[in-house]
């Protein structure tokens, strides 16, 4: 099916414009492209450290929760419950901004802080194991969060530059080169015109 033409005047100053347009259309789609490129490759790295740190993450919550069944056997629920509430954090987080690609997401950095002792009678070292595995899994979901957010944010960013690399591809610059072609075939067609005008006079003057 013949796309639409763009509505311009048939003129010489119309094809010279249109012209420049699209070699600026041009331009602009192979940068896209490029854009494109470069982001498919992050996104397919990023998703390879995601899954590795999903697996690291998943593992350390596994010990994380092992630790904590064992506390609340040795100690009790109740028990455990008031050792938590005299407990400081164990984890020191800082959130900046960064950018990559004109792509923007937050870049988290998370540290483990030395554990305090609680200084409450009847505690356990399974509780003590249990702060510290769960201060571990906690480093690891704030680096996995980062990488998540990182992903998916990249991943919306490219899907947005394909479609404008299609875009550009199959529809704008087509009828953009369509419209040309119609231009150019209007002009060569009132100057066969003109040519044959300009030769019907000179045979009537010269008869």
């Amino acid at each position: 099916m013949p796309r639409a033409l763009i509505k311009a005047p048939p003129t010489k100053n119309t094809l010279l414009s249109m012209k420049k347009q699209v070699r600026f259309l041009e331009q602009g789609h192979d940068l896209l492209e490029r854009k494109r490129e470069l982001l498919t490759r992050l996104v397919y790295e990023r998703l390879k450290v995601y899954r590795q740190q999903r697996a690291e993450t998943l593992a350390a919550l596994r010990e994380g929760y092992r630790w904590l069944s064992i506390a609340q056997m040795r100690m009790g629920g109740r028990a455990l419950h008031q050792a938590a509430l005299g407990t400081k954090p164990a984890l020191d987080i800082e959130i900046i901004p960064r950018r990559s690609l004109g792509v923007e997401y937050p870049a988290i950095t998370s540290e483990r802080l030395p554990l305090t002792p609680v200084g409450l009678m009847g505690t356990d070292t399974s509780f003590d194991e249990t702060r510290r595995a769960m201060a571990d899994a906690a480093v690891l979901l704030a680096r996995l969060g980062e990488t998540e957010m990182a992903l998916g944010r990249l991943l919306e960013e490219q899907r947005k530059a394909q479609k404008r690399v299609n875009a550009l591809k199959y529809n704008i610059i087509p009828r953009y080169q369509n419209t040309i072609r119609h231009i150019r075939g209007v002009l060569e067609e009132e100057e066969r015109n003109g040519l044959f005008q300009m030769k019907v006079l000179r045979e009537r003057q010269g008869g």
